[in-house]
């Protein structure tokens, strides 16, 4: 069970240990990844191994909070054959209000760990940070090798096949993080354990947090 002591935060370890991981001040983690490559389950496992009540929220939600005819027109997104994805003017639009939401409830007082796919590399992150400025944001990558993410798309059974071999390379391109972690072979609690430890000790003893 996670826990808090004289505010410092610690998580169960697999055998019920508890592990330091510091005074976490960080508001908003952002988990970048290609479709399949296992960023909702390390999502899920952060909010349960964190102090403190995360949100969690990804693009997946803001696709399935849009109407069906968004994706039955070019002005918003359109899902290839080959695993493609395709986004129009109308999604942009919708995206970025999305974006502005999801910044304003941090600033709220929220913490929220998000779920996303950065099409365009260096591009999307510019543009979350851009809405995120003057936050506490830690970036991480989730990687996982193409074979792998592509026997999960097929397991899964609701996304395009080709969709994770075609982002899984191209959703880090020119993206800069404070940590990297890769599903290939690792659990996504194990992951998550690793982001949670490296949120801790990137608290600065004024209790600043890098990143």
């Amino acid at each position: 069970m996670p826990a808090t002591e004289h505010g410092s935060a610690y998580v169960s370890g697999a055998a019920g240990e508890r592990f330091y991981c510091g005074v976490v001040t960080t508001r908003m983690i952002v988990l970048n990844g290609g479709s399949s490559s296992g960023k909702s389950g390390i999502a899920r496992c952060l909010q349960a191994v964190l102090p403190d009540p995360w949100l969690a929220v990804g693009i997946d939600g803001l696709i399935d909070a849009m109407p069906a005819s968004m994706q039955t027109t070019a002005a918003g997104i359109e899902f290839a054959p080959d695993g493609g994805v395709i986004v129009g003017p109308e999604f942009a639009t919708l995206q970025a209000a999305w974006m502005e939401g999801v910044a304003a409830m941090v600033r709220a007082g929220a913490r929220v760990i998000l779920d996303d796919v950065f099409l365009g590399g260096a591009g999307s992150q510019q543009r979350w940070q851009q809405v995120l400025v003057g936050l506490d944001v830690f970036w991480v990558g989730v990687r996982c090798e193409s074979a792998v993410a592509a026997g999960r798309e097929v397991a899964r059974g609701d996304r395009i096949r080709g969709m994770a071999v075609s982002q899984a390379e191209i959703v880090h391109q020119g993206v800069v993080y404070d940590l990297e972690v890769d599903t290939t072979h690792t659990e996504s609690l194990e992951c998550a354990r690793t982001i949670a430890a490296r949120l801790g000790s990137s608290a600065a003893p004024d209790g600043s947090a890098g990143g």
